[in-house]
């Protein structure tokens, strides 16, 4: 660390030092003042104080810059020097190494656990229902950003996300904290797919949540009373659009959030068919539509068919809006039906489990695909919205005619 001057005719050798360095004034033109081993500073014209490091790399002369004196003081200096020294030591060039690190120190800072989150989101939710987007904001929102959204997603662990599913369980939403889990592996194995993760860690968690107590749905499998049932359907006294609703939704026996949720757009009364995305497991899903089911759409479109919001059963308060998710269970308690005991609507989805099995004769396989479930099978269990779709619109029709039959018997 040293300066050499000409003085006289002699050579003089001083030190380096902070008060050499506080007292460089500036000249006309930039001048150097050199350290040790490649280090100097520059002065320029407007009193700046530069660190430089010269060094060769592969027979190349190179520079690269250390800071600005006094906010990197000489030691400091010094120290930077000598860790870029190491790296020549290594064959590494300081340079590139340093741009390879605010590289990733960039990357890091870019792909956040919330930013890949909202952009895992933007690609699915046109292909999701509303309220299945809504929900799965609400819960990254509540339970999950607040503690990872500015987290490198490539260093989050296992440990942390199953502190945040425990936090969630703790209040006793344990099916809540299970969809958690599941939803923040997908954007895990989105960052995978995309090149910002290495590993998924919620496949580690796999049974670090008990599965909930399960309550099934009320839902008769007695065939008198499922005929008691549609005979006090006729009965309605509300809103047409209500009315068709509960006539339709034993006919295709879909989720009741599907059947509200169903647009004019997604209908073919020509091809006897209504393709829409699954809410629970967003796939595409067919439904058969029975001679019945299409007697019901046919009669409803005069009335909404032509709605600008497309919806095929529109709330009476705003036709930007459906049904809400409570409206039919409503409906079926004013007629009577006590839906804790007896039947809620999403229970025609076990009823039509049961009954095309046990009174119609139809194999599990092709019930549940119309359930829209994922079933096993030489391939694995990839659902496949066309697979057994001809048996599918016979057992449609079936189902919609044994009904008929039901409703009539005594």
């Amino acid at each position: 660390m040293t300066v050499t001057l000409s003085l006289g005719g002699r050579v003089t050798v001083m030190s380096l030092s902070d008060v050499r360095l506080r007292n460089a004034k500036p000249k006309e033109k930039s001048y150097k003042i050199h350290d040790s081993k490649g280090l100097y500073i520059i002065i320029t014209p407007k009193g700046g104080k530069w660190w430089r490091f010269d060094y060769l790399f592969q027979g190349k002369r190179k520079t690269i810059s250390m800071g600005t004196y006094p906010e990197v003081p000489l030691k400091e200096a010094r120290e930077r020097r000598d860790e870029a020294r190491k790296l020549l030591a290594q064959g590494i060039d300081p340079s590139a190494y340093r741009k390879r690190v605010k590289e990733e120190t960039e990357q890091r800072v870019k792909n956040t656990f919330g930013n890949i989150a909202i952009e895992w989101m933007f690609k699915h939710q046109n292909h999701w229902a509303e309220s299945h987007s809504k929900r799965i904001k609400q819960r990254l929102e509540k339970d999950v950003l607040p503690w990872l959204a500015n987290r490198p997603i490539s260093e989050i662990t296992a440990p942390e996300i199953l502190t945040i599913v425990r936090r969630v369980e703790a209040r006793g939403a344990i099916e809540t904290a299970r969809r958690i889990l599941q939803t923040i592996g997908q954007i895990f194995r989105y960052a995978v797919a995309t090149g910002r993760a290495e590993i998924d860690p919620t496949y580690a968690l796999k049974g670090a949540i008990p599965p909930p107590k399960v309550n099934h749905m009320p839902a008769p499998t007695d065939p008198k009373l499922v005929g008691q049932i549609l005979r006090a359907f006729d009965a309605f006294q509300g809103s047409y659009v209500v009315y068709c609703a509960i006539k339709l939704l034993p006919l295709v026996f879909v989720r009741p959030g599907e059947l509200r949720s169903m647009r004019w757009k997604d209908v073919s009364l020509d091809e006897a068919e209504w393709r829409f995305v699954m809410s629970k497991t967003e796939n595409e899903h067919i439904v058969p539509l029975s001679r019945q089911a299409c007697e019901i759409l046919e009669g409803l479109y005069a009335l909404t068919g032509r709605n600008s919001d497309g919806w095929v059963f529109p709330s009476l308060r705003s036709t930007a809006r459906p049904i809400s998710n409570m409206t039919i269970n409503a409906a079926y308690r004013r007629l009577g039906i006590d839906t804790k005991r007896e039947l809620t609507a999403h229970g025609w989805r076990a009823v039509a489990r049961t009954l095309l099995h046990e009174q119609l004769g139809y194999p599990p396989e092709i019930i549940e695909h119309q359930l829209g479930h994922r079933v096993p099978d030489m391939l694995g269990n990839a659902y496949n919205r066309t697979k057994f779709i001809e048996q599918r619109k016979e057992m449609m029709q079936k189902w919609a005619d044994y009904l008929d039959a039901l409703k009539k018997s005594t």
